[in-house]
């Protein structure tokens, strides 16, 4: 997988320290802006991580770039419906020898690889026969409608995918841009940095907390699985492992 950040609010911290500050303030913006020393920031952002007073964030985005997923990981990541998707469409692309991802238990037991790389091969071969009988059957009744040979061939190679991919697996890969604010990306954190979530979207979520603190190391300090600062919320189905995975994000 590869995960990057390709867009985000410039200096982050202070920008979420003046929209928090300027709630109390007399003062103009600009004023307020200039006051706002890096002192003063990791100050105020304190406060505001000390009071549970979450708005503020919510002025500071961050857009990623994510390839080499599956589309299983993007039934997950959708879910979290504060954030924005653009996600490459099966309707629209041809998957044709489409790649896949391997879950790292399958890779790991010879047999299980075996099955599973049988598995995504039956499947491709199946995606280009439907493509194959669609798009024949698509042009021949375009043509038959009237339209131009090499525009009914256009037509029904592009309208093929529709149905087509009905049969590509959820290891099937894709690539999306996905864009949230702080607030939600903290949620995002929460929840799927927790050793207890999927493997790939946990370690789509750690790269992208390790990215946001590189940048805006202030909002994202404290960022991570809920046992990063205070008690499990997994309750009886905790990993049990929390020193480990406390050692693990004060390093990342």
């Amino acid at each position: 997988m590869k995960v990057e950040l390709i867009a985000y609010t410039p200096d982050a911290d202070k920008i979420v320290a003046a929209a928090a500050k300027l709630c109390y303030a007399k003062s103009d913006i600009n004023s307020l802006m200039d006051k706002l020393t890096p002192d003063k920031v990791e100050s105020f952002l304190n406060m505001l991580d000390g009071l549970g007073h979450e708005s503020p964030v919510e002025h500071a985005v961050f857009t990623f770039g994510i390839e080499g997923v599956s589309r299983a990981l993007l039934a997950q990541i959708t879910r979290h419906r504060i954030a924005s998707f653009s996600v490459q469409s099966q309707r629209y692309v041809d998957k044709s020898g489409f790649d896949y991802i391997t879950p790292p238990e399958i890779a790991e037991i010879p047999e299980a690889l075996e099955e599973f790389k049988a598995a995504m091969e039956e499947d491709s071969r199946h995606y280009a026969r439907l493509k194959e009988i669609l798009s024949r059957e698509r042009c021949k009744r375009l043509i038959a409608s009237g339209m131009d040979a090499a525009e009914a061939r256009k037509a029904a190679d592009k309208s093929a995918n529709e149905d087509a991919r009905f049969v590509l697996p959820n290891a099937c890969d894709t690539r999306m841009i996905v864009t949230m604010n702080v607030r939600s990306l903290r949620n995002f954190f929460r929840l799927r940095c927790c050793s207890r979530a999927q493997w790939e979207i946990r370690e789509v979520a750690t790269e992208m907390l390790r990215l946001c603190r590189s940048v805006a190391p202030l909002l994202f300090s404290k960022a991570g699985p809920s046992c990063l600062n205070g008690k499990c919320s997994e309750g009886a189905f905790s990993c049990g492992r929390m020193a480990e995975v406390r050692k693990k994000f004060s390093e990342l």
